[in-house]
């Protein structure tokens, strides 16, 4: 299984499903932390055009490039979809946020060859390395 430091060591793009302009949701606060820590961030989300001076994607299909980690800031009964969505797009890894745990999606993800991470913050594991 990879480390979660190896996860973050590895990866280069990030794209943030659930992702926001408004600055006082988490999504925001994490994502730019990330991209502050020199990660690429791709936001995803149908209700934005862009976010932190990048160009923001109704889905991950959408996304014209490879992308390592999809980090979810959606409720857990949206994650089977962008799961899905994930394998499709031959993403590297799933992160699920704090809150964020959906066991069955979870294995889907890993019996298609994705890394999962689940209920746990992107931007604390990655202050930790």
């Amino acid at each position: 299984m990879t480390s979660i430091p190896e996860i973050l060591q590895g990866a280069r793009t990030i794209a943030v499903v659930g992702l926001s302009s408004k600055r006082a949701r988490p999504s925001y606060g994490v994502s730019e932390y990330m991209q502050r820590a020199g990660y690429r961030i791709i936001p995803v989300n149908p209700n934005e055009t862009e976010v932190l001076n990048e160009r923001a994607y109704p889905d991950l299909d959408s996304i014209p490039e490879p992308v390592d980690i999809v980090n979810i800031f959606r409720r857990s009964e949206f994650v089977p979809e962008i799961v899905d969505a994930a394998i499709r797009i031959r993403a590297k890894v799933i992160w699920m946020q704090e809150g964020v745990v959906h066991e069955a999606a979870a294995e889907k993800a890993r019996q298609a060859g994705l890394t999962v991470v689940m209920d746990r913050c992107i931007l604390k594991e990655h202050r930790k390395i």
